[in-house]
């Protein structure tokens, strides 16, 4: 029997219970510990380690009294700096090798090599912010090799003549590493991270297979995977005083499941039974930690056989029918949360973190890969003003100077546009050497001056779009000018060096980020981001100094790809007792609650990532593990969450709005459950605790008290309400009176959106004005076919004017209104038979006697016509939807009618009379392009008299003080689209739950 080989069990925690074997076995002594040597997977286990010393009591020793530690290493961390492990000087000199390149150097010579292939073998070559991306890939691609130890001279064996094309391609690109990269290296005097850390590992192993230490050596928590790694386990468990100690292994399981976990790399014990393998040990032989102690089994055993059973390989899972019931004790400390939403799962977790900071020294931890689930739940905790070490960190361009110099390229590079710009003057750290409040008001008033479409290109485009008597603005933009520099030029030329880029775009930041009392640097580069930020910015200068200059309007894209794996890691000032980890942060570590959060299929675990450089059968011939192997290992890292005292599994229904499928793990724990009889006992609301949190969830952003409002009712004075609406607001009047007391009475009008595309409403008065114009020019007969449709067409093009230099109106509309013009013109060349002349754009009113005074009903008719046999005819353009029958009947679509009746009283100038005919011509430039539809059926005096009398009904209505301005009183009727929804609170109602 292996004599070096321990487990602990999922239901201890790991590292306190290594801490005290160790102490343990020393006896007390306080000499022992110094001589020990443990190798741990990570820099953070290794953190947590010093502390379950401190904090575990010994024979003669108080908790947290001084003390010699362990010489504790991490070698699983792929960035680790120095592994360290000689003792020696003789040791240590062996175990000298070059540095290892550093990462932003290593990307940017391989976005070189990658260039410089593309422009030898590609038709159109590819642009540095692409190069840069492949060399992300191919930096990840490297360290994934020298992992598996693969040899590149194996290449030219994996894609024979006769595959397809594409396989030829990516052979002949994978072809820089063993052909250009080794020299690179040797040039640099540096290593690639992952071979500079297997050449340390195999070193090692060999100093202490040809020299074994005299004192103990501890591997803990380590899995294998490296062959490097697991040829330095196998070293340390034969060394006289050498042990490993494993991180949860099945002791348990049956021999004959055992040979299928080896085959099977998405099975969370595949690592260890490989490892084991390599020991030649089997899992029996494997002994409980500490040697000679039997631990007591805990009372959440029960629960890891049950989580066993449910993770068993797929040939395996006909063992289910055999088992027995089990008591509901056995998921004590278990819970499940099925959230409707993303935001609802992060809220959940929250409140679950924060309920256990209620009991006195009580840890809690979210352990997930979703980093924005991550970021969503950190963010909930800062409303109970909790800062939270987040082990993943924060992206450099989601911090405040990250993101400063991010949208200072934007405003460069599209040359001061609407929404760059006021991205860039609204954030935190903008001041322009002015003071704060001031930058701050005076980029508030250029983003109302510049709303709607957007101003010509750079700074005099604005100084146009702002107009004259804004001279407070103009200097405004003007400082923004001064700001950014030379910068946007640079980017304008056609080759500009790396470095010189970097350094006008850290130039522009930095007297943008100046106010009137502190300097840009002082403010941009301050605290934990923005030293990371000044850090990548000088490693990007001195990297980049050889990188061959580029077109300035590429180093926009470069520079994205490059800080995109760019972190930030606060040092100090986060939470004690909570924690959020990434799967790797949480191995070996175990907190009094564990969140186990993200449970869906394609995040835990996530999809097995699609390999761009090599297929499945060539993986295997080269020498790297199938994709499958993630899946087993975050599938050891859910089975040994489980262990926690207390475990919360969380998932969201629903993402973006997307159904989402739980994870194949909780659908097979529910199966095992099933099994046992337990179906219902982690379903829905089965806990007291699971209701507190779901209503605590549900009222967390109620007021105390809180009943939602009715809907406003309000009441102007008489003396407020309007006495003179156009005949287009009558049907808004009709439809929704509170849309008339906003617009009208409190004079509230929306905002034009920034760098504004046109709106439908937009490009149908475009097209109004095109066809008014055009029918000033032609009022009674038309020219040839061929002059009329140039003469439309260029009137046209003056109508849209700068409107066509947006890609979507000219590839959309444009073509729209082309084939309106053929319709149009087909159409007026038969119906101007009939006609005596046009009027377009006819502007009239009709004053109404009323009991609150005289009211007067405008419009803009947008074409009347007088008809051969002396009646007139009333023509509305639709670019849009038609009403409906029953809505011109009730007199809702009041429009035409209500202009027959000005027409009828004489409203309209000189032009008096009855219509004869009421007609909508809709023009949408699609299939067919254009319409005529007559409303009036024969009698359009029929409608005229309605619609005029419910208008006088409506207004007697409302010169009543006591009728209210509803919001949509008849919801049926509620209109298509409103500016003023927001402020009507339609959704809110009397809930009986409040």
């Amino acid at each position: 029997m292996p004599p070096k080989l321990y487990t602990i069990a999922p239901d201890r925690p790991f590292l306190p219970a290594l801490a005290s074997g160790i102490l343990g076995i020393g006896g007390g002594d306080p000499l022992y510990l110094p001589r020990i040597t443990i190798l741990l997977p990570t820099r953070r286990a290794v953190r947590a380690l010093r502390e379950s010393f401190l904090a575990t009591t010994a024979p003669g020793r108080a908790e947290g009294a001084p003390l010699l530690l362990p010489r504790l290493r991490a070698i699983g961390d792929l960035d680790a700096d120095e592994l360290s492990l000689g003792q020696s000087g003789a040791e240590e000199e062996a175990l000298a090798l070059p540095p290892a390149i550093p990462e932003l150097r290593r990307r940017l010579v391989l976005a070189q090599l990658v260039l410089r292939w593309s422009e030898g073998t590609l038709d159109e070559p590819l642009l540095p912010g692409q190069a840069a991306a492949l060399a992300v890939a191919l930096a990840r691609f490297l360290d994934e090799a020298a992992t598996a130890g693969a040899d590149f001279s194996r290449l030219a064996d994996l894609v024979p003549a006769n595959h397809a094309e594409h396989w030829q391609i990516v052979h002949n690109f994978l072809e820089i590493l063993p052909g250009a990269w080794p020299e690179v290296l040797a040039a640099e005097g540096a290593l690639d991270p992952a071979d500079r850390r297997n050449r340390l590992l195999r070193r090692q192993a060999a100093l202490w297979r040809a020299c074994p230490p005299a004192d103990p050596v501890i591997a803990a928590g380590l899995v294998g995977g490296i062959p490097a790694l697991s040829e330095l386990i196998s070293v340390v468990a034969g060394l006289p005083q050498g042990a490993v100690v494993l991180p949860g292994l099945d002791r348990f399981c049956e021999a004959a499941d055992w040979a299928g976990i080896e085959a099977d790399e998405a099975h969370p014990q595949h690592l260890l039974a490989l490892l084991l393998k390599e020991l030649e040990a089997a899992p029996v032989e494997v002994r409980d930690w500490p040697a000679g102690e039997q631990p007591t089994a805990s009372p959440r055993a029960r629960r890891l056989r049950l989580v066993a059973e449910a993770l068993r390989p797929p040939e395996a899972t006909h063992h289910w029918r055999r088992l027995g019931p089990e008591s509901p004790d056995a998921l004590a400390g278990l819970r499940r949360f099925e959230c409707t939403t993303a935001e609802d799962e992060a809220l959940t977790i929250a409140l679950l973190m924060r309920q256990k900071l209620e009991e006195p020294a009580a840890t809690a931890a979210l352990v997930t890969p979703d980093r924005e689930l991550a970021r969503r739940v950190a963010a909930e905790l800062r409303r109970w003003g909790i800062d939270i070490d987040d082990s993943a960190g924060l992206p450099l361009n989601r911090t405040p100077p990250g993101a400063l110099l991010r949208l200072v390229v934007e405003l460069a590079q599209s040359r001061l546009a609407p929404v760059p710009l006021c991205a860039a003057l609204k954030h935190p750290l903008a001041a322009g050497g002015m003071r704060p409040e001031q930058f701050r008001d005076l980029a508030r008033r250029l983003d109302r001056a510049i709303r709607g479409p957007r101003p010509a290109p750079g700074v005099e485009g604005l100084l146009a779009a702002l107009g004259n008597g804004k001279k407070a603005l103009a200097r405004f933009v003007r400082r923004i000018e001064a700001c950014l520099g030379d910068f946007p030029a640079l980017l304008g030329a056609e080759e500009v060096p790396l470095a010189a880029l970097v350094a006008a775009h850290v130039a522009a930041a930095e007297r943008l980020a100046a106010n009137a009392e502190e300097s840009g640097p002082e403010r941009l580069w301050r605290e934990a981001a923005g030293e990371s930020a000044a850090r990548f910015c000088h490693e990007l200068i001195a990297a980049g100094g050889d990188f061959p200059a580029i077109p300035g309007r590429h180093y926009p894209a470069l520079f994205e790809a490059l800080a995109a794996g760019a972190v930030v890691r606060p040092l100090y000032g986060r939470h004690p007792r909570l924690s959020i980890w990434g799967l790797v942060e949480a191995r070996l570590q175990q907190p009094d609650l564990l969140v186990l959060g993200g449970l869906n299929e394609g995040t835990w675990p996530a999809v097995a990532a699609h390999d761009p450089w090599m297929s499945r059968q060539m993986r295997s011939e080269f020498g790297l593990a199938l994709p499958e192997r993630a899946v087993g290992i975050a599938a050891h890292d859910f089975a040994q969450g489980l262990g926690a005292p207390e475990v919360a599994l969380t998932r969201a229904a629903r993402r973006e709005g997307v159904p989402t499928v739980p994870s194949r793990w909780l659908l097979r724990l529910d199966a095992v459950l099933r099994a046992v009889g337990l179906e219902e006992a982690l379903a829905g609301d089965a806990g007291i605790a699971q209701r507190e949190i779901r209503q605590a969830a549900a009222r967390i952003d109620m007021p105390r008290g809180y009943r939602p409002l009715a809907p406003a009712e309000p009441r102007p004075p008489l003396a407020a309400r309007p006495r003179r609406l156009s005949v287009t607001q009558i049907e808004t009047w009709m439809r929704d009176p509170y849309a008339i007391y906003a617009r009208h009475i409190l004079d509230l009008t929306a905002l034009d959106p920034l760098d504004a595309d046109p709106s439908f409403a937009e490009l149908g008065s475009i097209i109004h004005d095109a066809l008014d114009q055009f029918l000033k020019r032609f009022p009674r007969d038309l020219p040839p076919v061929a002059e009329a449709r140039t003469e439309l067409i260029r009137i046209g093009r003056d109508c849209f004017g700068a409107w066509l230099s947006r890609p979507g109106v000219w590839a959309f509309w444009w073509p729209r209104f082309a084939r309106v013009v053929e319709w149009l013109l087909a159409a007026e060349g038969i119906y101007r038979r009939e006609l005596e002349g046009s009027l377009g754009e006819c502007r009239g009113s009709l004053p109404i006697a009323a009991r609150g005074g005289p009211f007067t009903l405008t419009a803009k008719a947008d074409r009347i016509d007088r008809l051969r046999d002396g009646g007139f005819a009333i023509i509305d353009y639709k670019t849009g939807s038609l009403p409906q029958k029953w809505e011109i009947e009730a007199s809702l679509a009041a429009q035409l009618p209500l202009e027959g009746a000005i027409l009828r009283d004489g409203g309209f100038g000189e032009l008096r009379g009855v219509p004869a005919r009421l007609e909508y011509w809709r023009l949408t430039g699609r299939e067919p392009a254009g319409e005529r539809k007559q409303i009036d059926g024969g009698d359009p005096g029929r409608l005229v008299d309605r619609a005029l009398g419910r208008v006088r009904r409506l207004i007697d209505a409302f010169d009543d003080p006591a009728t209210a301005y509803l919001a949509v009183p008849a919801p049926h009727l509620k209109p298509r689209y409103s500016d003023y929804e927001h402020l009507e609170r339609l959704d809110e109602g009397e809930d009986e739950e409040w």
